[in-house]
């Protein structure tokens, strides 16, 4: 199965995008499922039809879901309140009927990140189209699961986990229930969900496309994002740039200033992204007629090829590759100059907003308005950090051995 997640500037037509790919995957015979992911059903308004809670068949070989936030989250909270009975009743906690619950902020997030695992793991389609949120939402969000791993191991790390068959013991010594080995139970599942869910977007299938109007404030959007996603490690196929006007406008035309605009910004992405163009009808998208027309890329199953040798890292692929994987590579340089090289593509990153942080294990990357704590290569961290340099979009930061901890002999 291949999830294709997009995203981009808001007010871009970006859900309108997400509706009209879905629907050319659909009749090119792909069975496709198209997530959304709004409140407010800006989903069918573009379909023409309503969306919700309930998969919905919008022709063959295309259903549409909408998950309800509210639902996922007293479902969640209900769960929680079951498995912390004892700890409550100790407490002597009056329990939160569903009725009255209300989503929490952030609670949308995490239903779609939940609703995006379900989908990937049936395997029900052959293809996942997301509406993703806006570029900056949608960043943290696809950021989530990885922060909230590394936090739920730094809180509770899983090695004071091996005292759980001592805590019955203690609790019948205590004469109370002890709440410990629930907590730990439930940070172990929320750790094996994070995880399949951090699985999806890791996986080779897994690409993301951006959308954006070409123009100034377009093409400013599309290079943080892009720095964001590369940060990220998370692939990109295309970008796809909406609302194109025709060219054929007069000269003398009021639109004339805003083509010109356009011109300039898609010749700027061509020479770096592998664009595709979908024309301005005019008018809002509305049915499966308008979304049709707008002849918007498709995207077909299928696993996504090994990187070409020698391929510019963060480099859009051909027009029929699927997107290459983005990898940080290590190279050894111990021979000739006595140092481990440790390559990070940056797109569009600028030196004055890079900033690295050694902290024991891991190395804290931050690049413009993102931040990423990764932990070091297992031959890195027998090592101290030697300095950094930016070059043609790639961040490389050298490593020299610890004689202390670099084995003897290498």
């Amino acid at each position: 199965m291949r999830t294709l997640l997009l995203t981009g500037p808001g007010g871009t037509g970006r859900t309108t995008l997400a509706a009209a790919t879905a629907l050319a995957a659909a009749r090119q015979g792909t069975r496709t499922l198209l997530l959304g992911t709004d409140r407010d059903d800006t989903l069918g308004a573009a379909l023409g039809m309503r969306t919700g809670p309930a998969p919905a068949l919008v022709e063959p070989r295309l259903t549409v879901w909408r998950p309800d936030p509210a639902q996922g989250f007293r479902d969640g909270l209900a769960a929680l309140q079951d498995r912390a009975a004892s700890a409550l009743d100790l407490l002597g906690a009056a329990r939160l009927d569903p009725e009255e619950l209300t989503p929490l902020p952030g609670a949308d997030d995490l239903a779609l990140l939940r609703a995006l695992r379900e989908a990937a793991l049936a395997e029900a389609h052959d293809l996942l189209v997301v509406d993703l949120p806006a570029a900056p939402r949608a960043l943290a969000l696809l950021a989530a699961p990885e922060e909230l791993r590394r936090c739920l191991r730094r809180l509770l790390p899983p090695e004071r986990q091996a005292a759980r068959a001592l805590r019955p013991v203690l609790g019948r010594l205590a004469g109370v229930p002890l709440p410990t080995g629930a907590l730990y139970e439930t940070a172990a599942r929320w750790e094996l969900e994070l995880a399949a869910t951090e699985a999806v977007l890791a996986d080779r299938n897994t690409v993301v496309r951006l959308v954006a109007e070409p123009g100034p404030a377009g093409a400013d959007a599309v290079r943080t994002a892009a720095l964001g996603l590369a940060l990220r490690g998370l692939r990109t196929d295309l970008l796809v740039a909406n609302r194109v006007l025709p060219e054929d406008v007069p000269a003398d035309s009021w639109l004339g200033g805003p083509l010109a605009q356009q011109r300039k910004a898609l010749a700027e992405w061509q020479g770096t992204y592998d664009v595709r163009t979908v024309p301005h009808l005019g008018r809002d998208p509305r049915g499966t007629d308008d979304l049709a027309a707008l002849g918007a890329p498709g995207a077909a199953p299928g696993a996504v090829p090994d990187a070409a040798p020698g391929a510019r890292p963060g480099a859009a692929p051909g027009a029929d590759a699927h997107a290459a994987p983005v990898e940080w590579t290590v190279t050894d340089r111990l021979a000739e100059d006595g140092v481990l090289v440790w390559s990070i593509p940056l797109p569009g990153a600028v030196r004055e907003e890079l900033d690295l942080v050694r902290r024991g294990d891991e190395l804290a990357v931050a690049a413009g308005p993102f931040r990423r704590t990764v932990p070091l290569p297992s031959a890195l961290r027998r090592c101290t950090v030697d300095g950094a340099a930016l070059r043609e979009d790639t961040l490389t930061v050298r490593f020299t051995p610890d004689p202390g901890l670099w084995p003897r002999g290498r």
